[in-house]
């Protein structure tokens, strides 16, 4: 049996592209979150969004109360200051591990939530059918399946970060370092 070279036989080549793979994907989701969150965000504070989110929040149950307790643009301006406060969190998580755990926690929550609106509102193309053929809506609600995903894998990530930080903690304050002086019997 004849065996050719190839970068990928040694594990160590496969290890460290897996890293940098891994790293690229993660630098890569972690923009596309707070993108999304700083751009959706950010037009929570104009009409158009107040009035485009009209039609989303009246039929869900869950957040119709959001209007009669802060009225159409206090509510759009609310969801836009969780948003933009949520990508900040993301965005000092390198530095801060509770930053992105705050952050990531809120993300997924933010985009569950939004993704719970399909149960909700008339997402469904009737034009073309109907099931399985969604509309525009529709489209943008089911995209946030993935943002749920993402926010998750980076909350799982800042949750070890944090627990490694913590023991690391523990085990110094717990075992202080023990000095030996040269000489001394």
């Amino acid at each position: 049996m004849t065996h050719t070279a190839n970068s990928f036989d040694d594990g160590y080549g496969v290890r460290k592209m897996a890293h940098k793979v891994a790293a690229v994907g993660r630098f890569v989701g972690l923009l596309g979150v707070v993108l999304v969150l700083l751009s959706i965000g950010g037009l929570k504070f104009t009409q158009v969004e107040i009035d485009a989110l009209k039609p989303i929040i009246e039929p869900t149950p869950w957040l119709a109360w959001m209007y009669p307790a802060f009225g159409e643009a206090g509510a759009s301006y609310l969801l836009g200051v969780v948003e933009v406060t949520t990508a900040l969190l993301l965005m000092l998580s390198p530095w801060s591990v509770r930053a992105g755990i705050i952050g990531a926690a809120v993300a997924a929550l933010t985009f569950f939530v939004t993704t719970t609106i399909m149960f909700a509102a008339p997402i469904w193309e009737t034009a073309s059918g109907g099931f399985p053929r969604i509309n525009g809506l529709g489209q943008f609600l089911i995209k946030r399946v993935a943002l749920v995903g993402v926010a998750l894998t980076f909350l799982g990530e800042n949750l070890a970060r944090e627990r490694s930080t913590a023991q690391s903690r523990t085990d110094f304050s717990s075992s202080p370092p023990t000095v030996t002086l040269s000489g001394s019997r």
